[in-house]
């Protein structure tokens, strides 16, 4: 049967679970009706009153009803009444982590000429970031094609730390040095404490996945999640929908046994849940934690890396999942931290009739063996689809659902990161801007 792959004891209704499938389709389909009434009412209204729809080729501010012009995102100026008009307007793209720099709602490269770290520091910033490892360039021919055009340079003089659409810039239709700018603003994906590999088996060492923590409420292993910064953990939505108290929870980092002294426990400041999660659906399904202190990176805690935007990860290749999750279906949890590698599985496979029907969406992304034996399972939710990218590794997915565990074409469904990626940096961007 299809299930989140939260710990068992936080029930969910059986009859939810049991008519699942059709209740997706029945849902979506109400929906549709429901979209095409609201608009066509909206289309009346907007008649009748001379006023149209709201924001139609505008940008909304967050949650609110105030519009602006698209051509006022990332221009330097607040108009938003929160500000939202200004944040993501930086991001790093492909496989290098080149530089971009969004300007009037475009998105451009950043060439090298005019370069500083006090800019760098700036870009880290807006990405969320309070450190800044390296800039550094790389040849703009030799990085992925749609980047190599719409390319700006940026000039700013001064000492203080600022928001880069808000510099000079200057657009361009080549690099006059023919460099383009890359950027490292947290040492992450690695494994500096982890010596050995396991071999007949599949307990984790300490320090083989540093990046995974144990999620407890009220002192109780219910998921596991990723550290993506000192002071953010990235989970699954499910996880933490309806128990959202910040206080009930704790973050158990470097832990590879429960409940064994010396692991780090810290206290969750605030819970951020992806807001279009819907726990009748299970799209967006995507949650961080802010610590009330950050952690302290060691080798045996350490965050791993988020991928960059338009990284492509495809069929085949090998990832590896973690946690302390049940080792069955309804099963008792794992004392002792387990992993496994699976292959990454197209979503085109994935929606085949014999084995999602059509149901993996594109912010999801399946990992597994058709054949069954191996899987994540229940209290698995939330941890890491990690995969390894020329010694450095990246969080491609955050476990989310599946039918059963291990069973026969029903692979592990994960969150798709890389579709999560913008509201990740939005979110962090928010607090520590």
């Amino acid at each position: 049967m299809p299930v989140t792959k939260v710990q068992p004891f936080v029930h969910a209704d059986s009859e939810l679970v049991k008519g699942w499938k059709n209740r997706i389709i029945l849902h979506r389909f109400q929906l549709l009706i429901a979209s095409s009434l609201i608009l066509m009412i909206f289309l009346v209204l907007g008649i009748g009153l001379g006023v149209g729809l709201s924001c139609v080729g505008k940008v909304r501010c967050g949650s609110s009803s105030q519009c602006v012009s698209a051509m006022a995102q990332c221009d330097g100026t607040m108009d938003c009444e929160n500000h939202e008009d200004e944040l993501g307007c930086v991001r790093l793209s492909g496989r290098s982590s080149v530089l971009q720099v969004q300007k009037r709602g475009e998105w451009r490269t950043v060439c090298s000429e005019e370069w500083s770290n006090q800019l760098g520091i700036s870009a880290c910033k807006q990405l969320g970031y309070s450190r800044y490892v390296e800039s550094s360039f790389i040849s703009l021919t030799s990085i992925e094609q749609d980047l190599q055009t719409n390319l700006i340079s940026i000039n700013y003089s001064q000492a203080e730390v600022i928001k880069l659409q808000s510099a000079a810039t200057f657009s361009k239709n080549h690099c006059n040095s023919g460099m383009v700018t890359t950027l490292r603003c947290i040492e992450c994906g690695s494994r500096p404490q982890y010596k050995s590999r396991i071999v007949g088996g599949n307990i984790s060492k300490p320090g083989q996945f540093p990046w995974q923590v144990s999620l407890h409420f009220q002192r109780e292993h219910i998921c596991g999640g990723s550290i993506v910064t000192s002071s953010w953990i990235l989970t699954a939505a499910h996880c933490v929908f309806g128990f959202d108290n910040a206080s009930l929870w704790t973050v158990h980092a470097g832990l590879t046994e429960q409940l064994i002294n010396g692991a780090r426990s810290l206290a969750v400041e605030r819970i951020v849940r992806h807001a279009q999660y819907r726990q009748k659906e299970l799209d967006y399904d995507v949650a961080l934690m802010r610590l009330q202190e950050p952690l302290v990176f060691d080798g045996f805690v350490e965050p791993i890396c988020l991928p960059n935007y338009g990284e492509e990860f495809t069929e085949g290749r090998m990832c590896w999942i973690s946690g302390w999750g049940t080792t069955k279906e309804n099963g008792e949890s794992s004392v002792v931290l387990r992993s496994a590698t699976i292959p990454l599985i197209s979503t085109k496979t994935c929606n085949q009739a014999d084995v999602y029907k059509g149901l993996i969406s594109p912010w999801m992304i399946c990992a597994g063996y058709l054949e069954g034996g191996i899987d994540a399972c229940q209290g698995d939710s939330g941890g890491p689809l990690a995969c390894e990218d020329s010694s450095v590794w990246k969080l491609v997915g955050v476990t989310s659902w599946g039918t059963g565990c291990a069973e026969v074409n029903k692979p592990g469904v994960y969150a798709r990161v890389t579709k999560a990626l913008s509201w990740i940096r939005l979110q962090i961007e928010r607090e520590e801007v």
